[in-house]
């Protein structure tokens, strides 16, 4: 009996990881075939589930309600609660779009793509393509950036590579990357993004860096003032502009209305060489400030950007 028991007990957790990887394997999968079919509707039909998920999940659940209050009050303490609430209710409704649009973006063609962004002056990637220089591209989570990337894909001459940072679900991290690089964009996660490059410096390319998130609490070496708040940022696009010495370019994003965005690409900086430490970052971090101070409901308020403190 002794040994039965053993043996029951020592099987047990090996049958539940079975099970457990089996019922992960049918989640993908069911996710998957869901949303390539929800991809294939009309955007018309999509931001009708748009408005579904503003109602449920913000009106119903409050998803991410207190944050996005914590970090709208602190970045606007002179703004009255009506006045925040009218900038959370408006980003609810984008941020939901979001959603539908990154959905859509399994399936959009190029034709599509290419008339609901538009570019007001994509000859500016065009310049340092004659002169055969890469660029850095600084992109912050504001307007769609996912549709910005396929943007900049279709419409560029150079290549288009973009930064990300791994997602711990491996189905969605899978799912973000074959997305983001449908029109040729290379994905390259960060640890690896310097090594690769300098492996491909021989190469005229656009690197895309997305770096207003919080940074991991052991990477917040450097500190600066951020929507009135002191925060810890990421120094990406500046220290690899200054090792490779590549200009770098700001990418502002407007959303004209649902579905529709244009895109002005803006020169930062055109010699980092000659840049003191945080200058960059502080041109980057003013252009967002910018952006989110005219038009507020289009940056990412869930994040919880403020989480570490000096």
């Amino acid at each position: 009996m002794g040994f039965l028991l053993s043996l029951k007990l020592a099987i047990f957790p090996i049958v539940f990881c079975y099970l457990a990887i089996q019922f992960y394997k049918l989640r993908n999968f069911i996710l998957k075939i869901l949303f390539y079919c929800l991809s294939l509707l009309p955007l018309w039909c999509l931001y009708l589930l748009s408005d579904f998920l503003y109602l449920v999940i913000y009106k119903l659940i409050g998803y991410r309600t207190k944050v996005v209050r914590e970090n709208l009050r602190n970045s606007f303490p002179n703004k009255s609660e009506s006045e925040l609430k009218n900038v959370e209710k408006k980003f609810y409704d984008h941020f939901f779009d979001l959603i539908v649009e990154s959905i859509k973006s399994i399936s959009i063609s190029e034709n599509q793509m290419r008339k609901r962004v538009v570019f007001k002056n994509i000859e500016m990637f065009n310049k340092y393509f004659d002169q055969n220089k890469s660029v850095v591209l600084a992109v912050s989570h504001y307007g769609n950036w996912e549709w910005g990337i396929l943007g900049i894909s279709l419409n560029a001459k150079q290549k288009m590579m973009g930064v990300y940072k791994k997602l711990n679900d491996s189905f969605f991290n899978d799912f973000m990357n074959k997305t983001r690089g449908r029109f040729g964009a290379d994905l390259v996660e960060m640890k690896e993004s310097l090594r690769h490059i300098i492996s491909t410096k021989d190469q005229c390319k656009i690197i895309g860096l997305l770096a207003d998130q919080s940074p991991v609490k052991n990477e917040s070496n450097y500190w600066t003032t951020f929507l009135n708040q002191e925060t810890s940022v990421y120094l990406g696009p500046e220290k690899i502009s200054e090792k490779m010495n590549y200009p770098v370019l700001f990418c502002s994003m407007n959303k004209v209305k649902r579905g529709r965005y244009e895109v002005l690409i803006e020169e930062l900086c055109t010699n980092p060489e000659k840049t003191t430490k945080g200058e960059i970052t502080s041109l980057y971090l003013h252009k967002i400030e910018e952006k989110i101070k005219h038009k507020a409901e289009f940056w990412l308020w869930t994040h919880r950007r403020w989480k570490h403190k000096k």
